[in-house]
């Protein structure tokens, strides 16, 4: 280890932390001097050297704007020192549940000659960090515990000047993604983590840290200042505080960069001899663990969150999903080799009950949803999933298509006379799309349609609706308009209006239940933090549900099965095998209104889109 690498990596991030402690002694200094000049024309006044009218105009002035920007400045030091930073939801880790990661994360401290974190919490995404949480919003401040002078030299940075007791910062916490855990060995994630851990010499550094708080403080005093629904006045006077927070903010902005530049430069300096064979292989299984983590939330976990169920145990499934990708890629073949070491979540004591807790944030953060289980929102296992995701999905979409069908009006059955030509086919999707592909209008009743229509029910008078009829009042969705061309235009455009109106009479998410600091940022309404996919457009809405209804149909007339398929999600078996050829077939049929591929495919299994579906 280069110690002379370390000690200039932490001069450099030092001197730019005086940089922008010097920054705020010089807004406190601007916001002093009114009162200065204040009390030299006071005191002027008061021994006769600044008397008459024009000194007792002066002073007066003087006087009421150094009031003002007192009060203004203390205004400003009260909503940077109450506003609470925003801190990154994770799952908490007691050392009492994971006695063993505790115990190697300070081992690898001690060998990298750096305090330990304070804390270990887990984060349901692929990647590490240190984070200060002791911001006085989040909890009391540090007690003193000795010299400044000692931190400093343990730190590699020798200073001349005496050595006051000073607050010393307490450790970082120690964030470390949950995938980690469970798809890493234990020397692999040890490897991983010596650069994390060696950047808590550097953040015990008390002028790094004390610009660090500085800096967080009014971070988090733009984003109240920001914050929507206040009232004029309100708005106005924080409108001030946040001009000003915003321009200090941007002063530091620089010397904030570099400070973590070269903090960044000190600790992977110090990490340097600690596992360095190891961690080049561990580099590379977290790009591995970032693609598997990745898929399995797109593919797997999205369509569960959806429909109000989420997968318990998303950690242990990012492992067998990237399982079947050594399994299923050549160049991932040596990685499956690795599955015989202990993996790391062995260092916790219940992986299980961690697992569901990561799994439930994950839900939160990607999705959004309670806190807690419900009715609504309930866990479901791996073993459950094809029959309680997988089929009720394709059963949903199912009833949705054949629902959009009917307001359009489109007709059970070419022939009406024959038997359950009110239950739901999947003939009639094939029939609407091949009469759509060929240029005739299947949503028009026919004559004979209207004449079974008027005996069933003498009230119905039949006409033809339009999707944008079954969007909710308010929403504006132009594709809607744009998708009505070409073969299944409009049952595109329906789905899409369909789907709109089934999201705006849904429910809206509960607020959280004060578990923690945490919860400030579902209080602001920021979370989910991204969704996980984009919009999808009317055409792929309506593959999708083509997709459902014919997996449906193979289900219940050709003894199909749901399947899980880890890397793609849900899956047609067939005899034990997944259908991996339907898609080119019902693509085909909904872009070109060309059945008969999808038709030649469904003759091979025995599938008979004549016969009804169950649907949900």
């Amino acid at each position: 280890m280069s110690g002379t690498g370390v000690e200039v990596g932490v001069q450099s991030a030092r001197s730019q932390a005086l940089a922008v402690l010097r920054i705020r002694s010089r807004a406190l200094a601007v916001a002093l001097l009114p009162a200065a000049v204040a009390v030299v024309l006071i005191a002027g006044g008061a021994t006769g050297h600044m008397t008459g009218g024009s000194w007792d105009a002066v002073r007066g002035v003087v006087i009421a704007v150094a009031v003002v920007v007192l009060l203004a400045a203390a205004g400003i030091a009260l909503v940077v020192a109450r506003s609470r930073p925003a801190v990154s939801p994770t799952v908490p880790i007691a050392e009492g549940s994971a006695p063993d990661l505790y115990r190697m994360v300070r081992d690898l401290a001690d060998r990298l000659d750096v305090p330990a974190p304070s804390a270990i919490a887990l984060t349901p995404d692929c990647d590490s960090w240190l984070e200060d949480r002791t911001h006085p919003a989040h909890g009391p401040p540090a007690e003193a515990t000795g010299p400044a002078q000692d931190k400093d030299e343990a730190n590699g940075v020798r200073d001349s000047r005496p050595a006051p007791r000073r607050q010393a910062p307490v450790a970082p916490v120690l964030v470390i993604g949950s995938p980690f855990l469970w798809w890493m060995r234990v020397g692999e994630l040890r490897a991983v983590l010596a650069p994390v851990v060696a950047g808590t010499g550097p953040s015990a550094h008390p002028d790094i840290a004390a610009a660090r708080r500085f800096i967080r403080g009014l971070d988090a005093a733009v984003a109240v200042t920001s914050a929507p629904g206040r009232g004029p006045l309100v708005r106005a006077v924080l409108g001030g505080a946040g001009w000003v927070t915003r321009l200090l903010l941007r002063s530091c902005r620089g010397h904030a960069g570099e400070m973590e530049r070269g903090v960044a430069a000190a600790a992977a300096e110090r990490a340097q001899a600690v596992d360095y064979g190891v961690r080049i292989v561990a580099q590379e299984q977290v790009g591995l663990a970032y693609a598997g983590w990745d898929r399995l939330l797109t593919k797997v976990a999205l369509p569960a969150w959806r429909m109000g169920r989420w997968p318990s145990r998303l950690d242990a499934g990012v492992v067998s999903a990237l399982t079947e990708l050594s399994r299923r890629d050549r160049l991932a073949e040596g990685f499956t080799s690795r599955l015989g070491e202990r993996p790391a979540c062995d260092l916790l004591e219940e992986p299980g009950s961690v697992d569901e807790a990561a799994s439930l944030l994950a839900a939160r953060l990607f999705h959004g949803g309670p806190a807690e289980q419900g009715p609504d929102w309930a866990p479901v296992a791996w073993q459950e999933y094809p029959d309680e995701v997988v089929d009720r999905k394709w059963r949903m979409d199912a009833a949705r298509l054949h629902r959009v069908l009917d307001s359009l009006g489109v007709s059970h059955s070419a022939d009406p006379t024959a038997p359950d030509s009110k239950r739901p086919t999947l003939g009639r999707v094939l029939d609407h799309l091949t009469a759509e592909g060929d240029g005739t209008n299947p949503a028009e009743p026919t004559a004979a349609t209207a004449a079974v229509d008027a005996e069933a029910d003498p009230e119905h008078v039949p006409a033809q609706a339009h999707p944008l009829d079954l969007i909710p009042d308010g929403e504006d969705f132009p594709d809607v308009e744009e998708s009505t061309d070409g073969p299944g235009g409009l049952l595109a455009a329906g789905l899409t209006a369909e789907l709109a109106r089934e999201e705006a009479a849904a429910p809206p998410r509960p607020a959280p239940t004060g578990q923690g600091p945490d919860d400030a940022l579902w209080d602001d309404g920021m979370l989910p933090l991204f969704p996980l996919q984009p919009p999808r457009t009317g055409r792929e809405l309506l593959a999708d549900h083509v997709t459902a209804l014919v997996c449906c149909a193979a289900v219940d007339t050709a003894g199909a099965a749901p399947g899980l398929d880890w890397l793609d999600g849900p899956s047609l078996l067939i005899d034990g095998e997944r259908a991996a050829d339907l898609s080119p077939h019902v693509l085909s049929l909904v872009e070109d209104g060309d059945p008969i591929p999808l038709r030649g495919w469904l003759a091979r299994l025995g599938v008979r889109p004549e016969k009804p579906v169950r649907l949900v």
